[in-house]
């Protein structure tokens, strides 16, 4: 299966499911697939607050991309320090396809009664923030904080598609958002989350559509 996905990218791509509003923006949800094989102009990193790289998401994208990424996080790190959670910052892409990494620090969830949600959603929202005054026109996220952060998937989901949906509503430049999800349970759970956000929101200006298998 092959979707076409309406949009700037440079490159035909994969798609399960996606939300398309009347002026062309369109977010994508697709697995399981590798972020790092990604050609939107830049992908977004589950980084730590070190910047230094890590495991899982982070690790991979630092090993595909090369030591010129680890190189501008040094440098960045030290004008700044750590990064904080919620917030981003953006690279050189290396060696990988998206010509750009933006990197952001999801949350540790501890109950959610700690302010996650809301820190999940400056992650999203920063990082196309960031895309849209670079002059970029596509990015692609994983699902932040559901790995080791321990962030229930479903509801990170919610989370991560609401917050895209707010700032893409707000881009001037970003059309298109792609969520490249490792496997097919966290697939389920971000198309259930767009599902469920289209039929509680009815002015909603995205559409849904499907792709056929």
């Amino acid at each position: 299966m092959i979707g076409k996905p309406i949009g700037p990218d440079r490159a035909v791509q994969d798609f399960r499911i996606r939300l398309v509003s009347a002026s062309g923006k369109v977010i994508e949800f697709d697995g399981p697939a590798d972020i790092t094989r990604e050609t939107t102009d830049a992908i977004v990193n589950a980084a730590n607050s070190s910047l230094l790289g890590g495991g899982g998401v982070d690790g991979a994208i630092h090993r595909a991309g090369g030591p010129e990424i680890l190189a501008e996080c040094r440098r960045i790190v030290s004008k700044i320090g750590c990064l904080p959670v919620g917030a981003a910052v953006i690279t050189t892409g290396g060696r990988l396809a998206a010509r750009h990494v933006i990197h952001t620090v999801g949350p540790v969830y501890r109950g959610g009664g700690h302010g996650e949600a809301e820190k999940l959603t400056s992650c999203h929202r920063e990082s196309i923030r960031i895309a849209d005054e670079e002059g970029l026109r596509s990015l692609s996220f994983p699902a932040i904080s559901t790995g080791a952060y321990g962030y229930p998937t479903a509801e990170a989901a919610v989370v991560a598609v609401s917050s895209t949906i707010m700032a893409m509503s707000l881009a001037k430049l970003v059309s298109k958002v792609r969520f490249v999800l490792f496997d097919a349970n966290t697939l389920s759970a971000y198309a259930r989350a767009a599902e469920n956000f289209l039929r509680n929101d009815p002015p909603s200006p995205f559409r849904i559509e499907k792709a056929r298998l």
